[in-house]
């Protein structure tokens, strides 16, 4: 098990972040961002061997030529599991996100949901999934959403808040292994949740009898570009869209995106530099009105 780890500028090293995440085609086992100082921020990619340490290497350099690289090798462990072991619950609203190691410390009177460390397909600690949790919440406040599509579901966090709720919710990803990781933590959290491993909204398994009254996309700006036409066509008539994944400043392409077909922007959530948009499908043409 081997790091690669480099310091630079926040935004940066936020974009390498994001772009190695994408990429599934990069043998990376995880890839994290902390904060240094005000200025500068730490990128820290986790992978198995030389091999894959030289082909992340490549990738970095291709975006950031002059930002220099180390690499250390690390004894045989589960460090993905042992990087989050310690991370307290995170509170979104009525919701709470918490490890096993976190038991019992979840408020009395909040959703819990219990999220195991041992994968990287999300903890609920990153900004994107709290924005996503917080506008769910803005939305249970006036209706409990019936029909909720969870897009690049990782962990299935979101999938599993909105089946609490009492929704008919579906969680797909493109990765298969985090469709697993979902399984079994809606089973940990005593929830119905149907896992699809697809690619967006082509799979002839995700079912399209009725449109959905939610979706999540938790995933990155190019894709939701690219996805603007199918999201907005597979909302039903006031149905609520719920956009992360986005550095700030890429709020203005997206914006525009779903803009041109019609949804209205209802709330926008930032947290650690991260961007999270609530848009809302009007009733009828015609209605589309910017907030």
């Amino acid at each position: 098990m081997l790091t690669l780890s480099a310091s630079g500028p926040r935004l940066l090293i936020d974009t390498l972040m994001a772009s190695l995440s994408a990429d599934e085609f990069l043998p990376l086992l995880a890839v994290t961002a902390q904060e240094l100082d005000r200025r500068v921020w730490r990128l820290e990619a986790l992978v198995a061997d030389t091999d894959a340490a030289a082909i992340i290497a490549a990738a970095i350099a291709a975006q950031a030529p002059d930002l220099v690289l180390q690499q250390a090798a690390l004894p045989d462990a589960d460090w993905v599991a042992h990087s989050l072991e310690g991370l307290p619950p995170v509170r979104a609203g009525r919701f709470v996100v918490f490890g096993a190691h976190a038991e019992g410390l979840a408020p009395r009177g909040a959703v819990p949901i219990r999220i195991e460390a041992g994968e990287a397909f999300g903890t609920g600690h990153h900004g994107t999934t709290w924005g996503c949790l917080m506008a769910l919440e803005a939305i249970a406040r006036q209706r409990r959403p019936r029909r909720v599509l969870d897009l690049g579901a990782g962990a299935g966090v979101l999938g599993i808040a909105a089946a609490k709720l009492g929704a008919d919710a579906i969680a797909t990803d493109i990765d298969p292994r985090a469709i697993i990781v979902a399984r079994e933590n809606a089973a940990r959290n005593n929830v119905r949740l149907r896992c699809l491993t697809a690619a967006g909204l082509a799979e002839a398994s995700l079912p399209r009898a009725e449109a959905f009254d939610l979706i999540f996309a938790n995933i990155l700006m190019r894709p939701l570009i690219g996805l603007a036409e199918a999201l907005a066509q597979a909302l039903a008539p006031e149905g609520d869209l719920v956009l992360s994944g986005l550095l700030v400043e890429q709020e203005p392409l997206v914006r525009a995106a779903y803009g041109q077909r019609g949804l209205v922007l209802r709330q926008r959530l930032r947290r650690e530099g991260w961007l999270t948009l609530h848009l809302r499908k009007p009733s009828r043409e015609g209605e589309a009105q910017s907030l």
